[in-house]
């Protein structure tokens, strides 16, 4: 393929990543083709330092469990614990092993220093405290919820149901039996005891909602935000757990956008107080419905990406990122056919590329896909074109070095 596409591509900074964009999202949502990479997550990094500095970003929220997450905010605003138990505890999904994350993590809390709480910087987790076959026991939301409308509202709102609640929780064992994915019988989400709790959660959500004018005043709208993200997340947690449970053919369907309309709910949440850059996998944050074969057939959804861009619509954008090589995968230089071929052909390292030009130069003959000789990276679909606001393009990704300052208080 003989097109020209040198005058589609910039050098990656910030200023020329909005250029690309054409506006300063509420949410920039950048996605990354691959998961566990440093080298994806230090570009992450080196953008959202510029955000912060230069169009005054104040929130980062990852693709990690989100109750985990209020660990490293209360580190990085108040500096409370140490960096080594901030990254234990923090993060889902291995990402607390992660030198990019650690560095994160350290450059907040330092940037944050003595500032005022509202020119702090916060971090966020906006997944669901759950990994695909493993959600977790309710118990941690439900509890912290109830607990903050007791010590706040008079007793006799909370429902009944409120004082049985261990007894309808039984042992967390329960909720994450290793083999529920696999045998919708092992799940306890469709029981007596979970049907309960389902009300118990949507009474408590609502009574919170009905007492917010005595609550920001009798707490903080910090206080009564921390609960709504307790809420959102029981009432999220026992949808899945349900779903879990089920035996119909809609069964993966329902569990894959419950979960990506649990990451929706904890973004819109996110940009109601300022700009946030969101970063996850590519497939999260895509306009177009999602798919994926599975071992029932293929199920289809849509993604958080989609629910968020039809609520906030121009306040939306999402920044691709296609890469290279991945040598240390089996992913050696793409094709020279292929979108990521093309790119990688170019001088230079990084670059952001604007979709809409790279559309017009390849008119009626866009390139080939690229085929993954890994499967956990999946490479950029040509045919998305039209529907992604920018393209942040990495050449090549070395393989990661171990986090430097284990052990070291911080």
């Amino acid at each position: 393929m003989a097109t020209d596409i040198t005058d589609s591509t910039l050098a990656l900074e910030t200023a020329s990543l909005l250029k690309v964009l054409g506006k300063r999202p509420r949410i920039l949502a950048l996605g990354e083709p691959t998961h566990g990479e440093d080298t994806l997550l230090h570009v992450r990094n080196e953008l959202f330092q510029q955000l912060v500095e230069q169009e005054g970003y104040r929130t980062i929220a990852l693709e990690s469990d989100c109750l985990m997450g209020l660990v490293v905010d209360e580190y990085v605003t108040s500096g409370s614990g140490s960096l080594d138990e901030v990254m234990e505890r923090g993060f889902s999904h291995g990402l607390g092993a992660s030198a990019a994350n650690r560095e994160l993590v350290r450059w907040v809390r330092s940037y944050n220093g003595d500032r005022p709480a509202s020119e702090q910087v916060r971090f966020a987790g906006f997944d669901g405290p759950l990994e695909i076959t493993g959600p977790a026991s309710p118990r941690q939301a439900l509890a912290a919820l109830h607990d903050y409308l007791a010590s706040h509202v008079e007793a006799g709102l909370l429902p009944r149901a409120a004082r049985d609640l261990d007894d309808l929780l039984r042992a967390d064992q329960l909720w994450m039996h290793p083999d529920a994915m696999m045998e919708p019988a092992r799940s306890v989400g469709q029981s007596a005891e979970a049907a309960q709790l389902r009300l118990l959660a949507d009474d408590l959500v609502a009574l919170l909602e009905e007492q917010v004018p005595h609550l920001v005043r009798a707490t903080s709208w910090e206080d009564l935000e921390r609960a709504r993200l307790y809420g959102r997340t029981a009432v999220g947690l026992l949808r899945y757990h349900h779903w879990m449970a089920d035996t119909s053919p809609s069964r993966m369907n329902r569990l894959l956008s419950v979960r990506d309309r649990m990451m929706a709910e904890n973004l819109l949440a996110l940009a109601e107080h300022g700009p946030v850059l969101a970063f996850a996998q590519n497939a999260h944050f895509q306009r177009e419905k999602s798919s994926m074969g599975m071992w029932q057939g293929p199920v289809e959804w849509w993604s958080a990406g989609a629910l968020v861009n039809a609520r906030l619509g121009d306040d939306y954008a999402f920044a691709a990122t296609a890469l290279g090589t991945i040598r240390h995968r089996g992913v050696d230089a793409p094709a020279p056919e292929t979108l990521e071929g093309l790119l990688y052909a170019l001088p230079g390292d990084r670059c952001v590329v604007d979709p809409r030009r790279l559309a017009t130069a390849f008119g009626d003959t866009p390139p080939e896909h690229r085929a993954s000789p890994w499967f956990g990276y999946a490479p950029f679909d040509p045919n998305h074109l039209a529907a992604v606001d920018g393209i942040v393009f990495v050449k090549d990704t070395v393989p990661n070095q171990a986090a430097q300052g284990q052990g070291a208080q911080a």
